[in-house]
């Protein structure tokens, strides 16, 4: 144990010791620990006899991989690409995985001139994806479910990390905003959504898209997966191709049967819409949380971006007039406060 490590730390180092040794028989030459998720999950890169390969490591008092170990075989089975698992011990928390290198859909959207293909092959993936059937290790994503995503906006956005203390009518207002949401969402055909269905967790792997962090998918609504992607946290779409690729969804999910009936493409738009302003609600909370509970300030300058996506489907809408009117005048410039304060 180093000077700065806790005993913990270091039982959890030792114990990925030991399952490394017992599934090589040996040390690997290189254990080299990975930044970036946004979760309780930790990655390592190791080394061993001249390859490599990618821990997925949960200390089983934070977690449990057996959903991440399930559904990988549900999705392969149903012809989606995920990491091959090598190894894994759910006990222990302990998932060996093929080392998929380093680029994700965020790192080829660059060239701009393919970014239309880029999206079109992976909307063509979602009639797969929402087809998987239902598993016992999938939550259900019920109203209860739905409206506890929500609150982690007023809670830790607004209320832990802004300080904000809306009077009673806008608590009226959200609460009616809620219901409506939550309507939207229950009210669409339900399939299995990835949930997370973005740039960061899709990755390209010898010509071929590799969909990760897929172990929180549910059975919920059939425009999830596409407004995750569309309307990305991390990336914005021009316009013209939002526009485009909006319809292109709504072809390939109509044409997919994934759609009622005479379904018409303007009431699609509008599901899209309020779906996208319940994940981005979420998100915004989600992003203050990393920073608060866990530590993680890189997710803050996330959330001026996925305001705006909210404040512009609230200005939309006759009913969510006061969530767009609150946003521009008490939230936005809050935020600008506080991300002034973290320079």
């Amino acid at each position: 144990m180093t000077p700065s490590q806790s005993p913990e730390v270091a039982l959890r180092a030792q114990a990925r010791a030991a399952f490394l040794h017992n599934h090589y028989h040996a040390l690997p030459e290189q254990v080299t620990a990975l930044d970036g998720d946004a979760s309780f999950r930790r990655y390592f890169r190791i080394i061993h006899q001249g390859q490599s390969f990618i821990l997925l490591d949960v200390a089983p008092e934070v977690g449990d991989v057996t959903a991440f170990v399930e559904l990988n075989t549900m999705f392969s089975q149903g012809k989606i690409r995920v990491p091959h698992i090598i190894a894994a011990d759910c006990a222990l928390g302990f998932v060996l995985l093929e080392d998929l290198g380093a680029e994700h859909l965020a790192d080829r959207l660059a060239k701009l001139s393919e970014v239309q293909g880029y999206y079109e092959s992976l909307i063509d993936m979602l009639p797969d994806i929402a087809r998987l059937p239902a598993s016992p290790h999938m939550k259900p994503y019920d109203a209860a479910f739905i409206e506890m995503e929500l609150d982690i906006f007023s809670e830790w956005l607004l209320t832990k990390w802004l300080g904000f203390e809306p009077a009673k009518v806008w608590c009226q207002q959200w609460t009616e905003l809620k219901q409506a949401l939550i309507s939207n969402m229950l009210a669409q055909t339900q399939v299995t959504m990835h949930r997370d269905f973005h740039s960061r967790n899709l990755m390209w792997h010898n010509q071929q898209w590799v969909v990760i962090d897929y172990q929180d998918a549910v059975q919920g609504p059939v425009t999830y997966d596409v407004v995750s992607l569309l309307k990305d946290c991390y990336y914005r779409l021009p316009e013209a191709q939002l526009a485009h690729l909006q319809r292109y969804s709504f072809e390939v999910l109509r044409e997919a049967g994934l759609l009622p009936p005479h379904s018409h493409f303007a009431e699609y738009q509008q599901q899209l819409a309020l779906t996208g302003l319940q994940r981005h609600l979420k998100a915004t909370g989600i992003f203050a949380r990393l920073y608060l509970r866990d530590g993680k300030p890189g997710y803050l300058h996330n959330i001026l971006p996925t305001l705006q996506y909210i404040y512009e489907t609230a200005k939309c809408v006759d009913a969510f007039q006061w969530l767009a009117t609150s946003l521009q005048s008490e939230i936005i410039p809050l935020v600008q406060a506080k991300l002034e304060q973290q320079k």
